[in-house]
């Protein structure tokens, strides 16, 4: 055998045990170097390639960003490496027979790279890289990062915000409105007489009737910007931004009017022996230059300002 071919031989001896894809096309865009790996996932074997136009074999890849790289290798001497963002999987290869049966291709990491051929027109190389695993690690780390953000900002036994989530949104609303000049209304929403329920009928009922009161005060919420949280206890917040004294205080009473229609039972000798809520409210005027500290203790001497008043309803301090 002559060097040359002893050479061929060696090179696709080396091809063949690669880790990779790897395909070898001359300067008119024919196969002229198929490996195993190619083999293995496309169900092609090198013969039955070899001499075929890449894109004749692939005519989905035509006009694409693989196509494109391949002409910027053959005729501008330019290597490419596609962004795996952006082309996740552009040939249609596939780790097993099943895989292929349910469409689901490797996803592939890609470098076209130009290659000079002493005597003969530029060829060039494409590498395929399969980074399914690495994809898939990453996809689960962005899901436990959304689980743990989520476990972050919300209440472990309602589901809605938790107090440290209410801290930052009404610092930012705050901000928003002051900046605006728009108004901001906050609610501050106490379960009447819990501790006497929670004694009457058990802490696991108690969490049971927070869960209960939380699920239907969020339904209420239908704007994104809204945000209702638990605020501690059997206390929780609802933040309004872009909302008035009088919207506020119509929220609070569907709120108020919502709770009894959930005809939870308490103990007798409770608010007309069913659930019952205390609402208070503070609204930032847009011109005002109180700070969201300021907002939250207003809402709280209205709380209990309707708590001292008898409890069921709605009341509304002025912000200093």
């Amino acid at each position: 055998m002559s060097d040359d071919g002893d050479r061929l031989a060696l090179l696709q001896q080396v091809l063949g045990t690669l880790n990779v894809g790897a395909i070898v096309l001359d300067g008119e865009r024919r196969i002229v170097l198929w490996n195993n790996w190619m083999a293995r996932r496309t169900g092609h074997s090198a013969d039955s390639v070899t001499g075929s136009d890449l894109l004749h074999l692939f005519p989905e890849l035509r006009g694409q960003r693989v196509d494109a790289a391949v002409t910027q290798a053959l005729h501008n001497n330019f290597p490419s490496l596609l962004s795996q963002s952006l082309n996740k999987a552009p040939f249609p290869l596939y780790a097993s027979a099943a895989a292929a049966a349910r469409g689901e291709r490797v996803q592939q990491a890609i470098e076209v790279t130009p290659i000079a051929v002493a005597g003969a027109a530029r060829h060039c190389l494409i590498q395929i890289n399969d980074v399914s695993l690495a994809v898939g690690r990453e996809k689960l780390l962005r899901e436990q990062t959304m689980v743990l953000r989520s476990q972050t900002f919300s209440d472990g036994l309602t589901g809605i915000a938790n107090r440290r989530h209410f801290d930052m949104a009404i610092e930012k609303e705050h901000r928003r409105a002051r900046r605006g000049g728009l108004p901001l209304s906050l609610l501050m929403i106490d379960i009447d007489s819990f501790k006497a329920y929670n004694d009457h009928y058990g802490h696991p009922q108690g969490d049971q009737c927070l869960i209960q009161v939380a699920a239907a005060l969020a339904a209420m919420f239908k704007r994104p910007c809204d945000l209702l949280a638990r605020y501690g206890g059997e206390e929780f917040a609802a933040i309004l931004p872009d909302t008035d004294a009088e919207q506020a205080r119509q929220m609070a009473e569907a709120i108020r009017l919502r709770t009894i229609e959930l005809a939870i039972p308490h103990l007798p000798g409770g608010e007309g022996h069913l659930v019952t809520v205390s609402i208070g409210i503070a609204t930032r005027q847009p011109d005002s230059a109180a700070d969201a500290a300021a907002l939250i203790s207003t809402a709280d001497r209205a709380l209990y300002q309707a708590k001292r008043d008898g409890r069921n309803r709605v009341a509304a301090q002025a912000l200093a």
